[in-house]
């Protein structure tokens, strides 16, 4: 009887060439539930503390959920986990498209690789065999021409995920991609990829995923796709740029580097908004069996800005990044930009962050264009901003300063300019405000992954037994925060699409697939909350370990410091102790330091995690 797992572990020492299998126990699934759950204890298992992140001795994990590759819907999702060389801390990035479930068709839940390869190499999983090959050819190309090239030679149901130029030069902010534009993104983690000289993990296979019930499944899903409630809806008929016109309205997407207003600064934002960007699109793109199919497939571009037919189109943030924040109502632009990131392996949030930031430092006579290569970088100027993207893809000039985040960048500009760099603990900001968006304020610096929108705690079903509280409210948080989060911590480790699970009307749909699935007749939506306890738990704690100080700091700006003085957000500030003591206390972690107590530990099983933390 199956679990939902393939119950194997590869392992790949690149120094060696060296392949091992490990067993994928039940016991250890309902534990961690596999992605970065697996991936948290495997690395605070294995790896040191204060390893350097780009060096041989980091581990670097390609991690599938219980659920990725089943009939659960929305279960196409994969994570990349390390230490982050932007935060220092944990990492981890997720990812949609069809990487995920085919790494699990190919026979492993997951593919861990430590050591450093003396020349490129590429990961190949077919056939019921592993091999390394050599990826001289491969390196310089970007993402595009890595899956061209790969299909090419061994056919077309090979799926990859690669890094582009920026990730093999080592940019901070370098992404892992697959599918062409669907990135895991955030932490770093294509540098890590980098640094072992690993241009791509290639997978082919269709081994069934073992399942417990897959007839009652099959059923669950049609009545789980029926269920799906207005949110689903809205994200099938335009994706997630339609929440962008809102945002701006409602001044929750950064403007003007997060000093401005977008209704105020930029008045044109809708020029980039929903309607704008499916007039462009020619037909939609879904992950793996997803009902919603938020992605899409643009037009080729005609006018000035030139770009292939089936160019992926932009997503939320990566518009609020590039357009509001930069003051940029050139749609095209936004378009190119993103392709120009997805092709060299880049976060486009911390792409456009870090245009934001060069775009100030020039008004403020911080830069000049003799710093910036001959660009003006004036907020609005879409040609710059292109020109800069690519420079940062190519690490080339101005370029190769800001490929390595906004908290290095502004230590080596000088001259004040860390005042401008909007990054928390050195992952730059999401592009939604945390100046009265409660869960992101708290979220952004108090879990173990800083800056980041997807682990906010507002989005998810109802009835996790809190009682909701509402968005402009700033008091009374924490027990809220804490199942939410923690729910959604079980949902990444699952391999389960956010938006799915946003989607759901209760989390009830999550327990019956997971019934069906493994078998595990007797899990409880509160056994899948301690279970996301556990897991953020084991992510803190490898802070705690790297020497991390939690929680991470705000920069005034984002704490309203000094307060806007119009727009909906006008007057708001806060304090960290205020936003963030409320769930700290909640957590049973330490309100200065972040530590988890001995007590916590040992409640959620972690008795080894305890012994180091409190010897």
């Amino acid at each position: 009887m199956g679990f939902g797992a393939m119950g194997k572990i590869l392992w790949v020492d690149l120094s060696i060439g060296n392949f091992r299998e490990e067993q994928f126990d039940e016991p250890t699934a309902r534990r961690c539930l596999g992605g970065y759950g697996l991936g948290a204890r495997i690395l605070w298992d294995r790896q040191k503390a204060g390893v350097d992140p780009l060096g041989p001795d980091a581990i670097l994990g390609f991690v599938t959920g219980i659920l990725t590759g089943t009939d659960a819907v929305g279960g196409s999702r994969y994570t990349v986990v390390g230490k982050s060389p932007l935060t220092g801390g944990w990492g981890d990035a997720n990812s949609g498209g069809s990487f995920g479930p085919r790494l699990k068709t190919a026979g492993y839940d997951a593919v861990f690789f430590t050591g450093r390869s003396e020349r490129p190499v590429y990961l190949h999983i077919g056939g019921g065999s592993a091999e390394l090959r050599w990826a001289c050819p491969l390196w310089g190309k970007d993402t595009v021409e890595t899956e061209d090239i790969l299909r090419g030679q061994h056919g077309k149901d090979l799926e990859i995920a690669c890094i582009g130029p920026a990730g093999e030069k080592l940019a901070l902010i370098a992404a892992v991609i697959n599918n062409k534009g669907r990135a895991a993104g955030r932490s770093g983690l294509g540098a890590v990829m980098g640094s072992k000289r690993l241009k791509a993990v290639a997978v082919q296979g269709d081994l069934p995923v073992p399942v417990a019930e897959p007839e009652l499944m099959r059923e669950l899903r049609k009545k789980h796709v029926a269920s799906l409630t207005g949110h689903a809806e809205q994200l099938h008929a335009t994706g997630t740029p339609g929440i962008y016109e809102m945002c701006c309205a409602i001044d929750d997407a950064p403007a003007k580097n997060w000093a401005g207003v977008a209704a105020v600064d930029l008045p044109t934002y809708a020029s980039c908004g929903g309607e704008a960007v499916l007039a462009k699109q020619k037909r939609r793109f879904a992950c793996w069996r997803c009902p919603i199919a938020c992605g899409g497939h643009m037009h080729a571009g005609d006018g000035e800005y030139r770009y292939r037919e089936g160019t992926h189109k932009p997503e939320y943030e990566t518009l609020a990044m590039f357009d509001s924040n930069c003051l940029n109502d050139n749609l095209d632009s936004i378009i190119v930009a993103n392709e120009l990131c997805n092709r060299y392996g880049l976060d486009t949030i911390s792409a456009g962050a870090c245009i934001a930031f060069t775009m100030e430092c020039y008004e403020r006579g911080i830069l000049t264009k003799e710093d910036t290569d001959g660009l003006e970088m004036t907020w609005g100027n879409h040609q710059a901003l292109v020109a800069m993207t690519e420079k940062i893809g190519r690490r080339e000039g101005f370029g190769d300063i800001l490929a390595d985040g906004l908290k290095r960048a502004a230590a080596r500009v000088g001259r004040d300019a860390d005042r401008y760099a909007m990054h928390i603990g050195g992952q730059e900001i999401a592009g939604h405000d945390p100046r009265g968006g409660w869960s992101f304020a708290i979220g952004y610096g108090c879990d173990p992954t800083p800056g980041r929108h997807n682990q906010g705690g507002g989005l998810h079903p109802p009835a996790l037994g809190v009682p909701e509280v509402p968005p402009d409210q700033k008091t009374g948080r924490g027990p809220y925060h804490k199942a939410s989060t923690n729910f959604m911590h079980a949902v990444s480790a699952l391999g389960l699409c956010h938006f799915v699970a946003g989607a759901y009307p209760s989390a009830d749909q999550l327990v019956e697939a997971l019934h069906a699935v493994t078998g595990w007749q007797d899990l409880t939506k509160e056994e899948l909350l301690v279970t996301g306890e556990r897991i953020t738990n084991m992510r803190q704690a490898f802070n705690i370990r790297e020497g991390l100080q939690t929680p991470f700091l705000h920069p005034d700006r984002m704490r309203g410091v000094p307060p806007k003085t119009e727009g909906p957000r006008a007057g708001i500030s806060f304090t960290h102790e205020e936003i963030y003591d409320q769930y700290l206390v909640e957590m049973d972690w330490d309100t200065k330091t972040g530590k988890p107590s001995k007590a916590k530990l040992l409640e959620l099983g972690l008795d080894d995690v305890a012994q180091v933390l409190w010897p």
